[in-house]
């Protein structure tokens, strides 16, 4: 039995900055207004086309080259993204096209928010077993071409930004270490944050009476979500506290999932922790989805928020419900 870590990191994500400001022009919104409800000024958004495979390549050559190895050791790629290119294939095979990696193993995950860690587990599994030595993670979304960017669809549409992050997770020969993962579901509460349409049990799948009636764009009852976000956020944080017989006081850094600044906010008061030692970068990214861990690691690293042989727990929470956490001695 091996012991993984994550040897490389990397991070993309596009270069045309969307302020609140520039959402103003589109909807009946303010800067004041999101920034009070989300603490997001900022996000980016794709110009077209460009789609996930190809927004995550600079965040995957990224991580390869800070892991110190070449794209032909990476033996497994793992995708977590709710923004696919196509309904068939999965991303995955888009990016291993790309990479120049066949015939590599591909696998798509659709655990939304949670993709990420929800990935890093399943690698972690197979680090561990011995069957591979490099396997590639990935967040990524694109997000920015299917919001209702209209004052209907504003409540979700101010939330949501595009970008990538990457890892390679290989085995350990040192403390370092992904010490363990944890992986959470609640399907009762699928239809709390959604896309209605397509629906692929009916016929039709997609009708012009669905496009009319906006069902095609993600719909959030955000009162649920926060309500729910805020208790299992730290239930995920002190389970992997638990597991590891580890203290609040061990750890270097809690890099939570980027869904709102006043979410985060809840989670340092429930789990009694200085805010500071629950990162944020929301307010430049927004909601980048499956994205927004090995983003926030990317930047926290480059921040000097933790160094190696500290103590971090990565937690998320989203659609479906899912949430998870790892623990990781950097």
């Amino acid at each position: 039995m091996y012991r993984s870590k994550i040897i490389g990191l990397g991070g993309h994500v596009p270069e045309n900055v969307v302020t609140n400001f520039d959402l103003e022009k589109l909807m009946d919104t303010s800067n004041e207004w999101i920034v009070e409800r989300t603490g997001i000024h900022e996000r980016r958004f794709v110009t077209q086309p460009c789609g996930s495979a190809e927004l995550a390549l600079p965040a995957c050559r990224g991580a390869i080259k800070d892991a110190g190895i070449s794209k032909e050791d990476i033996e497994l790629i793992i995708v977590a993204t709710t923004t696919p290119e196509h309904q068939v294939p999965g991303t995955s095979s888009y990016l291993q096209a790309l990479l120049e990696l066949a015939p590599v193993p591909t696998l798509d995950i659709r655990v939304q928010c949670s993709g990420f860690i929800y990935g890093l587990s399943i690698a972690d599994q197979f680090i561990k077993t011995g069957q591979y030595k490099h396997i590639l993670v990935v967040g990524v979304e694109v997000q920015s071409v299917g919001l209702n960017l209209t004052t209907e669809g504003r409540d979700v549409a101010v939330l949501f930004g595009d970008g990538a992050g990457a890892v390679i997770v290989g085995r350990s020969d040192d403390e370092s270490a992904i010490m363990s993962t944890h992986l959470f579901a609640d399907g009762r509460h699928a239809n709390d944050l959604w896309v209605d349409a397509p629906v692929g049990y009916q016929s039709p799948r997609i009708s012009k009476e669905m496009l009319d009636e906006h069902r095609q764009y993600p719909k959030m009852n955000g009162r649920q979500v926060f309500k729910n976000a805020v208790i299992r956020f730290p239930e995920a944080v002190i389970t992997a506290l638990e597991t590891n017989h580890w203290t609040r006081e061990d750890i270097k850094l809690v890099i939570p999932h980027q869904a709102n600044l006043r979410i985060t906010e809840a989670i340092a008061k429930r789990l009694e922790l200085p805010l500071e030692k629950v990162y944020s970068n929301i307010h430049k990214y927004g909601n980048t989805t499956a994205a927004s861990v090995p983003l926030a690691m990317v930047d926290a690293r480059k921040e000097g928020k933790f160094s190696r042989g500290d103590k971090l727990i990565l937690a998320a929470f989203g659609s479906g419900f899912t949430w998870a956490s790892a623990a990781i001695i950097w």
